[in-house]
């Protein structure tokens, strides 16, 4: 089995060699670089194509977000997984449409980091619990920037799936439709909250008080 190739990019170097050590312990993980900014971040990606980029958002030289961004440009494969901590929601929204993939906190259990690496490499999208507990605790009393972007009940139904965290094929086992339905279901869902991927659809649906977790 290949392992998966992950780089971390964190300015705090403690915090980089502990969960190198942690997930260089699973069989299929490799670290294969760490850095301490986003410009030191890119040069091992050129050098040293990756699978998935723990990527800290505040860092000096040049922070997450411009990183994710430019690391996108350089090895578009690459799953970028924010690393936050509290206080931070402001940001996640450019981390998103900077590319990243999924969010997690500083302080998540390792098992949890290791679903987060697993599921964005398979091209899916992680967002912890706690992070989003955050985000709608920071705009629950905020009115809602689009109402509901005029969704049909259907494409509701599918956002909401999307949310639980199901792929196409297993909405469509649940809705009792077409995995072609889903796919343009989805489409149609992107076009219409002017979302660029799965986290951002997550988000909107957050902002507009269509899930709650």
């Amino acid at each position: 089995m290949d392992r998966i190739r992950i780089i971390i990019a964190d300015d705090h170097q403690l915090f980089r060699n502990g969960l190198k050590i942690l997930l260089n312990a699973f069989p299929e993980f490799e670290v294969t670089g760490e850095a301490s900014n986003g410009e030191e971040f890119l040069r091992i990606l050129r050098n040293f194509p990756a699978d998935v980029g723990l990527m800290d958002i505040n860092m000096p030289e040049m922070d997450g977000i411009e990183a994710t961004r430019k690391a996108l440009r350089v090895c578009p494969s690459i799953n970028i997984i924010a690393l936050s901590m509290y206080g931070e929601e402001e940001y996640y929204y450019k981390m998103v449409d900077a590319g990243a993939k999924g969010f997690l906190v500083k302080d998540s259990d390792i098992s949890e980091v290791r679903e987060a690496i697993t599921t964005v490499n398979k091209g899916g999208s992680y967002f912890s619990q706690e992070l989003l507990y955050h985000v709608i605790q920071k705009i629950k009393h905020r009115e809602s920037e689009s109402k509901s972007a005029n969704l049909s009940k259907r494409e509701k139904e599918i956002l909401f799936k999307i949310c639980e965290g199901l792929s196409n094929q297993e909405i469509a086992e649940a809705l009792f439709i077409s995995k072609r339905t889903v796919d343009k279901h989805r489409a149609n869902l992107l076009g219409k909250t002017n979302s660029k991927n799965t986290a951002s659809l997550i988000l909107f649906a957050i902002r507009n008080k269509l899930i709650e977790v």
